[in-house]
């Protein structure tokens, strides 16, 4: 392809690099010069343009894109849209993106004017949506770089789409004592909405205990329907490959194919098999309906795609589905001022620890001021202004309770609270209304924060600011109890170890609002016996 100036007796048939205005019309860049093209620019005194002409070692642009898009293109993909250097490709279903993408990397590679864009492989696609565009940056390209593109796609469609197929889908959901009805509907409908995305039915769904000879039982029902896929929703999360939900799944003759994926949140997804149906153990995430992992998974298995350890551990790169808070949110609408609304803030209080390092006195148990230290932080926090309190029961769970007599409350188990605190906040998490603003985590340990305390970080709260994780302080140190924004519960969800959700408040500094106290309340639990005499003392 020779670029430059030709006069206009030379101009015919060269492609115009720049628009040219005439007296009475534009001519466009790109276009190939005509005849009456040429008596229009005389007229309006031009005398020559800047073009170029091909030779006989080009392909046209428009021509090269589509001749490399055709084999380009796989099962369930049409090439449409052809024009300006451009072919476009797009799913004919709904379906997973499979793609090679070494080939992509090789077309990429054969000349700098050839370029071809996709989105990222094993991606969930909607019928027509774009997939790939190949797109000639110059006019032209030499044949040389065409029939090498059309070489590498001799053997194989480097594109294609793996449509999803109708998946018969049962569900299992567990529950703890005080697991709420709402959490477990609430998941069935999230559950449901997934589903149907992919083109599939939930069949069946079925409760049990949060035991492996429950979960036995329900699965032998729900195989006696013939499902295609069966999910199974834990009230606790899987920890390891020997908890209950992969032993029940053993215990009936199945095999744990994966457990944990580097997905996050969806960290804590167990993938298995049980007389020849996919079992998918779901991640506490997914009772929520943003992205995680476990929809990676349940997409492939919609579309008939195999999954073995490696497809899942290959997902790192991209893996971070999080819906980071930093994220702009969307501007509609953004110069009304809204109107004002209540805060719904539930409030959690872990009282199921074991209270070691107190020696045999259940710490929540003993007295202070003639009361319970558990009845203490509890009557703070109703007379609060949160909405709602829910107390996480473990060790001693009936004299816990028996302590708190009376109250308005609701109580939930956590069965796994030998494991750490991180197992009860994941219980309470999980038995949650889910129309809440905001979460307040509360210690049964700490006595005496009240409720203006609390009333303090409520009113800092400003999920539309930076009061998105408000944390109360004493002389410059940060304490407890801590109010999160909603956003941030399937995060919460995935904590793990005896640290809660504590690391988040360093990853997202920036949303971080600290609440000056008074005094040290915020800063005072009860973990010894001497700080017990201490307390008492004082």
């Amino acid at each position: 392809m020779r670029v430059g100036t030709f006069p206009l007796a030379d101009a015919v048939g060269c492609i115009l690099i720049h628009s040219v205005d005439c007296s009475s019309k534009k001519i466009r860049k790109g276009r190939v010069v005509s005849e009456q093209d040429v008596q229009d620019l005389e007229q309006a005194g031009h005398t020559s343009v800047f073009a170029a002409r091909l030779d006989e070692n080009d392909v046209h642009e428009d021509l090269a894109a589509g001749q490399i898009s055709a084999p380009l293109a796989g099962p369930f993909t049409a090439v449409r849209d052809v024009g300006t250097g451009r072919c476009n490709i797009h799913a004919q279903s709904a379906g997973v993106l499979t793609l090679d993408a070494e080939h992509i990397h090789q077309l990429n590679r054969i000349h700098e004017g050839l370029t071809v864009a996709t989105l990222l492989p094993d991606e969930t696609v909607g019928k027509d949506q774009l997939i790939a565009t190949v797109k000639i940056i110059p006019y032209s390209i030499p044949k040389t770089a065409v029939i090498k593109a059309l070489k590498l796609l001799e053997d194989t469609a480097a594109l294609s789409v793996a449509p999803f197929a109708e998946k018969r889908v049962a569900l299992i959901s567990t529950k703890v004592e005080g697991t709420k009805r709402s959490v477990i509907e609430k998941t069935l409908d999230i559950t449901r909405s997934r589903v149907n995305s992919l083109g599939g039915v939930l069949t069946a769904h079925r409760e049990a205990d949060h035991s492996a000879d429950a979960i036995k039982d329900a699965a032998r029902t729900c195989l006696e329907a013939g499902p295609d896929i069966l999910l199974i929703s834990g009230a606790s999360a899987i920890a390891d490959r020997e908890d209950v939900v992969p032993s029940a799944i053993t215990e009936l003759g199945g095999h744990v194919i994966h457990y944990g994926m580097p997905v996050d949140p969806g960290n804590l997804l167990l993938l298995a098999e049980l007389e020849g149906v996919p079992v998918v153990g779901l991640p506490g995430c997914a009772r929520s309906p943003k992205l995680n992992g476990a929809d990676w998974v349940l997409a492939r298995l919609h579309a008939n795609l195999p999954i073995v350890p490696d497809d899942i551990m290959t997902l790192g790169v991209g893996g971070l589905l999080k819906e980071i808070p930093i994220r702009p949110s969307p501007r509609e609408g953004h110069h009304r001022i809204p109107e004002e609304k209540p805060k719904r803030v539930a409030a959690l209080v872990l009282a199921a620890g074991q209270s070691r390092r107190m020696g045999r006195e259940n710490k929540l148990l003993a007295k202070v001021n003639g009361k319970a230290m558990v009845r203490h932080v509890v009557e703070g926090v109703l007379s609060s202004q949160a909405n709602s309190v829910t107390v996480v029961l473990g060790h001693e769970s009936e004299a816990v309770k028996k302590a708190l007599a009376g109250l308005d409350l609701e109580f939930v188990l956590n069965p796994d609270f030998a494991e750490g605190l991180s197992t009860s906040l994941l219980c309470g998490l999980s038995n949650l209304s889910g129309d809440i603003d905001a979460v307040l985590v509360c210690l049964g340990d700490m006595p005496f924060v009240s409720a203006p305390t609390i009333d303090a970080l409520i009113s800092k709260f400003d999920p539309a600011q930076d009061g998105k994780i408000c944390v109360p302080t004493f002389e410059g140190k940060r304490g407890n109890p801590v109010l999160w924004a909603a956003e941030f519960i399937p995060e919460m969800l995935e904590a793990a170890g005896d640290t809660g959700a504590k690391h988040l408040i360093g990853q997202y500094r920036d949303f971080v609002r600290d609440v000056p106290m008074d005094d040290i309340a915020v800063l005072t639990d009860i973990d010894t016996p001497e700080a017990l005499d201490k307390v008492r003392r004082e």
